[in-house]
């Protein structure tokens, strides 16, 4: 089984465990937009229409995670799948973002989100995967990211590029540097010598995987479906370990596809009658 059907198959069961929820819970309003993209004038226009629809102004996006669960998206983390897959969306109608944990710095997991939410704007009905969604997926991202009026404005021009200036916009907008100087090339701010030129000092400096301040941006944690079962557990103690039962996930099985552990079932509570009352 490939590594992306597996993914697909893990999907599959959590989706199964999702609909019970959903019948239990009254979870987000799932409100992503449909939108057809052809360009990348239209892509731009999506990501755009996205941020106003969901009241995102256009400055920096503080969470991630926040915008995709917040419009109706589960996002759960499995392991033990290979690191060339980063993440899938999951079109249902309660859409799912699954995405392997191997990848370590959080601006590329707010990356890899906001490339989701693209697939999940742009492709209803389509088969992604392919190397003109994946590009559109990923201009997507870099416009909802990086919004074209106040990148422009905020971008640092001149013949050389302005490292101390990127990376404070790094640290601002949480994308990484490598994001900002292909954003401020696909805006024509910068040539296609200085971004070679950008590219190059990046892998030169050892900064292809993992870059200055990755470590200063803190890692955005999935919420939904972790408080979704403890309102649930809260509510009817019992209940989550059930819809797992129902959607016949055991405890394993069921935090190898979702990424939490199931609540612990409740210790009996055996009543002692003292006997011998004094």
């Amino acid at each position: 089984m490939s590594v992306v059907s597996q993914v697909l198959a893990r999907g599959t069961l959590l989706d199964r465990f999702i609909g019970g929820l959903d019948r239990e819970l009254e979870l987000p309003k799932v409100s992503f937009p449909d939108i057809h993209v052809t360009n990348s004038a239209e892509i731009e226009g999506a990501a755009e229409e996205a941020r106003r629809i969901w009241r995102l102004g256009s400055g920096p996006v503080s969470s991630m995670m926040r915008v995709v669960e917040n419009a109706g998206a589960v996002v759960s983390f499995v392991s033990g799948v290979s690191e060339r897959v980063d993440a899938l969306s999951i079109e249902r109608p309660r859409p799912m973002i699954i995405r392997s944990e191997a990848k370590p710095a959080a601006v590329l997991l707010r990356f890899d989100l906001a490339h989701e939410c693209g697939h999940l704007i742009m492709h209803r009905g389509i088969e992604t995967g392919d190397k003109a969604t994946e590009s559109q997926a990923n201009r997507f991202a870099s416009a909802f990211l990086l919004p074209r009026s106040s990148f422009i404005h905020e971008f640092p021009r001149g013949r050389l590029l302005n490292w101390q200036a990127i990376f404070a916009m790094k640290l601002r907008w949480k994308v990484s540097a490598a994001a900002i100087i292909r954003r401020a090339y696909d805006l024509g701010i910068i040539s296609a010598d200085q971004y070679r030129t950008g590219y190059i000092h990046l892998s030169k400096t050892g900064q292809k995987k993992m870059e200055r301040h990755d470590d200063e941006i803190a890692a955005e944690e999935p919420e939904l479906l972790q408080s979704a079962m403890a309102a649930l557990e809260k509510a009817f103690p019992g209940s989550v370990r059930r819809l797992a039962a129902e959607a016949g996930l055991e405890a394993e099985m069921f935090c190898i596809v979702s990424g939490v552990k199931l609540p612990e079932p409740e210790a009996p509570n055996p009543k002692v009658i003292n006997l011998f009352g004094h």
